[in-house]
């Protein structure tokens, strides 16, 4: 039966964000390895080179770890769908005459938001827009290498 409200914030987040709201911590939260996920090799063109462009900064963002790769298969999926479906209307328009002579908007404007929606949940939980961002305050450390440990 699904629960009611937001989801629940991971510990590590709410630590990195400064759990402002003074909640009990989970101190038996699993921690997975942060290990970059392998890339499944069935993945759209496009969506490939979108894993090879946003995975090294997430990984140097702390934000990687080897349980995420159906999360961000899934992101990069939609994103080379969403583009698919944008290609098509930069080359034919948003409409087209059907041939009782009316005018009807093309499967691909539908299709490029429900992605481009997909795109932005996701991106949001990987803290890759702007608003996610400002929700997030990453520890300074002497050297980027020394990420302070999360108990």
């Amino acid at each position: 039966m699904p629960r009611g409200g937001p989801a629940p914030k991971p510990t590590a987040l709410r630590l990195i964000e400064g759990n402002r709201g003074h909640q009990k911590l989970n101190k038996n939260e699993p921690k997975p390895t942060p290990i970059r996920p392998t890339r499944p090799e069935w993945m759209l063109p496009e969506a490939k080179r979108e894993w090879v462009r946003i995975v090294p900064e997430l990984e140097r963002m702390g934000l990687l770890t080897i349980v995420d790769r159906g999360a961000l298969t899934a992101y990069c999926q939609a994103y080379a769908r969403a583009v698919q479906a944008e290609a098509v209307l930069t080359k034919k328009g948003m409409t087209f005459e059907t041939p009782n002579g009316y005018i009807q908007q093309r499967p691909e404007v539908s299709i490029a938001l429900k992605e481009w929606h997909a795109v932005r949940a996701f991106a949001s939980e990987f803290g890759l827009t702007p608003a996610a961002r400002t929700r997030i305050q990453v520890p300074k450390s002497e050297s980027e290498d020394d990420w302070p440990e999360l108990d």
